[in-house]
């Protein structure tokens, strides 16, 4: 008998040795998740803005919004997210292929192509100081930033991808579960965050660098006599100030600039359904506007002596709904002469932003 439960007792010491060796063994070779090690604790951001602009009574403090506060994890996961081709159904694009920094984040090419091949029908529009703006694209569809980067992801012919796909490519990536941990407290990856990250990436393109913010807030010194001209132009001769003003040098609005007496692009009245919207298109920003050709919502124009072309003897009075100003200022021509508009193109560059153009901190994280 004494054998017997000195066996029996052996064997159940072993049985626990063993039991305990194989948990013990399952806990060590158990892989761990690197976002669970991830803590979230995110650095609040502020954009770098001139006082200037700030203060300026037209534009103000960059406006964000409540549920998606600026971070340093929040931009560098946009960062990374701007630039990622998993966004596109065949991985080959990103929403850097059709927004090049060189061009002002726009398209040198009239209309962009998307990984099917498919061309688009409108030019792509430039991403600098869009914070403020009061709704994106041409025609008015997006009213915030987050809203405009839900957009491209699925359209057929940009990135033609579905959400669903989207999240689970940067799901199973080894480093995104992390940064959106860093960013948003969750490793759990869905389109909303991501349009979020994005969008506070595009917050901090921020352009008001150029010779023409040097010559108005330092020194008037800083012009030649053609670009002081030109700006005495762009004020008086040329009516541009009408419709582009302040530190956006846009007013924000959706004009018909008297392009065509037939449209075959309805423009803002794609998006609210009013005949008298057709043909109106959104005011874009003059900053970077010598690198952001072609010109116009299609791209018509190359070069912006083409666009100056237009304005002084191109405009069409007959166009439906064209805007009132422009038929009182340009209807009957502006009728410039040569050396006017030659010291308004001068000025015209002087838009230029060098630094934002350049500005490694919205380059490829990954280059």
């Amino acid at each position: 008998m004494k054998t017997t439960n000195i066996i029996f007792l052996f064997g159940l010491i072993l049985m626990v040795m063993f039991s305990c060796t194989k948990e013990d063994t399952e806990t060590i070779d158990s892989p761990i998740d690197p976002a669970d090690t991830v803590t979230y604790s995110p650095t609040p951001y502020t954009v770098a803005i001139p006082d200037w602009v700030t203060v300026s009574g037209i534009i103000g403090e960059m406006p964000i919004p409540e549920d998606n506060p600026m971070t340093v994890e929040g931009i560098a996961l946009g960062r990374e997210l701007f630039y990622e081709k998993m966004l596109s159904g065949d991985e080959t694009m990103s929403c850097a292929s059709c927004h090049f920094q060189e061009f002002n984040f726009s398209d040198s090419a009239r209309f962009s192509t998307g990984i099917t091949g498919d061309i688009g029908d409108r030019q792509a529009m430039g991403i600098v100081n869009s914070a403020w703006l009061d709704s994106l694209f041409w025609d008015g569809r997006a009213i915030t930033l987050e809203d405009q980067a839900f957009g491209p992801v699925v359209n057929p012919v940009e990135l033609n991808e579905s959400w669903v796909n989207v999240e689970a490519k940067l799901q199973a990536d080894p480093k995104y579960p992390s940064l959106f941990k860093k960013a948003f407290g969750t490793k759990t990856i869905d389109s909303v965050l991501v349009s979020k990250a994005i969008s506070q990436f595009e917050r901090t393109m921020v352009s008001y660098d150029s010779k023409y913010d040097e010559f108005l807030n330092v020194s008037s010194d800083v012009y030649t006599e053609t670009e002081t001209n030109g700006y005495m132009v762009f004020l008086n001769e040329a009516h541009c100030i009408h419709c582009h003003s302040g530190p956006l040098m846009t007013d924000d609005t959706f004009r018909n600039n008297g392009l065509d007496e037939v449209f075959t692009d309805i423009g803002l009245a794609k998006t609210t359904g009013l005949v008298t919207d057709e043909g109106k298109f959104k005011v874009t920003t003059l900053r970077n506007i010598a690198e952001s050709g072609p010109y116009m919502h299609d791209g018509r124009f190359a070069t912006l002596e083409e666009v100056i072309e237009h304005y002084d003897n191109g405009v069409n009075p007959n166009s439906p709904n064209i805007d009132v100003e422009m038929v009182e200022d340009f209807g009957g021509g502006l009728n410039l002469t040569e050396e006017q508009k030659s010291d308004l193109l001068a000025f015209l560059k002087t838009l230029t932003d060098d630094s934002f153009l350049a500005n490694e901190d919205f380059s490829d994280p990954n280059n």
